[in-house]
């Protein structure tokens, strides 16, 4: 049974009744926390990797919240870069490691942006107290501190309670928080599905609510979000939960709208997503942009290509996986090599329907694509069963060799 010092909502639970540990937190994360904090500033773990470390799991990265404002924090660290336009943000560096360290700040005033009648927040650049810096903070499991100095874990919001009972929960009003920034309901849906959690009953009625909101954030976030989706083995069902909230509907109409009418529940593109979270598991951030946008839209792509007539040769399947990509890459923005790179892939699922040539090889420059094109023949080959797996067995095992010199050809996969 833990035990709580309470003091005006304030909850502390003291290093006896908590598992964050310093032996969990990076050495680079704790050089930035003892240094603010002998230099007579608060210095706190903050966000996600005290909910991670909570939760038994390692965390990706380290943040640190500090009363410091940025310039007294880059003359703390010789190699300390302010970054952000919409808030200033110090970024500590150690060799390839960055620790994010932001000042407390507070809630700013709800202001419409020019030329919108939205709360889209545009401006987070007011310092507060670390309780202010909780409350405008998402969700409550974010919401939580570790003091360096007492060792304490610090909860202004709930965030312990909800840990406990595994429910992520909105700080303050779901339906306003979600106007002020739409991606948050995106970051819900992700941290759902990647830490196990339910989303609790009011949060997920305002994600259905305003799940068009989203169409006012920003592309880039917006697709970084997308993307994010696909690191922690929990694609199937982070697409399947923003299908049922709607917000597949405003990101993807179109890959919504197949669903919809190709099983809705039982569509091939769940299958997909899970087999692409089985073969990609523990593999986190390396699996390439390509081939995730590959994986989402193989079903549709096979669709298209089943109903098609007189498509055969290699122009005519790409210029239908062209026709597949191009709505979410002209949306988004995709960059050329992801875009690119996902249509080649669908295209070059038909290679694994025969066996290769016995002297086939890959050359070492593409060795990357061509481990990406096997791994979507694999996923074909489990949903669809019509690439056999001994084909795809004799081309993942073809002998790489290096690369030709610049004026000469390489081979395709």
């Amino acid at each position: 049974m833990f035990s709580f010092f309470k003091k005006d909502k304030v909850i502390i639970r003291h290093r006896k009744d908590h598992n964050v540990s310093r032996k969990l937190i990076s050495r680079e994360a704790l050089r930035v926390l003892y240094k603010l904090s002998n230099s007579g500033y608060k210095a706190y773990l903050v966000g996600g990797g005290v909910r991670d470390i909570l939760l038994g799991r390692q965390p990706k990265d380290f943040d640190v919240g500090t009363n410091a404002q940025p310039r007294e924090i880059k003359r703390l660290f010789p190699r300390c870069f302010l970054v952000g336009k919409r808030f200033r943000l110090a970024h500590v560096v150690f060799g390839r490691t960055v620790i994010e360290t932001s000042t407390f700040r507070k809630q700013p005033p709800h202001e419409p942006v020019d030329g919108e009648d939205g709360l889209y927040q545009s401006d987070d650049n007011t310092f507060g107290t670390p309780e202010e810096d909780a409350l405008r903070r998402d969700f409550t499991v974010n919401g939580l501190f570790y003091d360096i100095k007492t060792f304490d874990v610090i909860d202004y919001v709930g965030g312990l309670k909800d840990l406990d009972r595994r429910i992520l929960r909105s700080i303050g009003d779901p339906n306003l928080r979600f106007c002020e920034d739409p991606v948050r309901m995106m970051r819900a849906v992700r941290l759902s599905c990647k830490l196990g959690l339910t989303i609790e009953r009011g949060t997920l009625k305002a994600i259905t609510k305003h799940c068009q909101e989203i169409e006012k954030a920003s592309v880039p976030r917006v697709l970084e979000e997308i993307f994010r989706m696909f690191s922690f083995s929990a694609t199937e069902s982070s697409f399947r939960l923003m299908w049922e909230t709607g917000l597949l509907g405003a990101l993807m109409p179109h890959l919504s709208r197949f669903i919809d009418t190709h099983g809705k529940s039982k569509c091939k593109v769940w299958e997909c997503l899970a087999e692409f979270d089985r073969l990609t598991e523990g593999r986190g951030e390396e699996v390439s942009n390509g081939l995730r946008v590959a994986a989402v839209y193989m079903a549709m792509y096979h669709e298209k290509l089943a109903n098609s007539i007189n498509i055969s040769g290699r122009e005519a399947r790409l210029a239908l996986a062209e026709e597949v990509i191009s709505v979410i890459g002209n949306k988004y923005k995709l960059p050329r090599a992801a875009h690119f790179h996902a249509i080649h892939l669908l295209e070059e699922l038909s290679c694994f329907e025969k066996l290769p040539a016995h002297n086939r090889t890959i050359r070492a420059s593409r060795k990357d694509q061509f481990e990406d094109a096997v791994l979507l023949a694999r996923i074909a080959s489990k949903v669809y069963g019509e690439i056999p797996e001994k084909n795809i067995n004799v081309w993942s095992n073809l002998r790489v060799i290096p690369n030709r010199c610049n004026n000469e050809s390489e081979d395709d996969a």
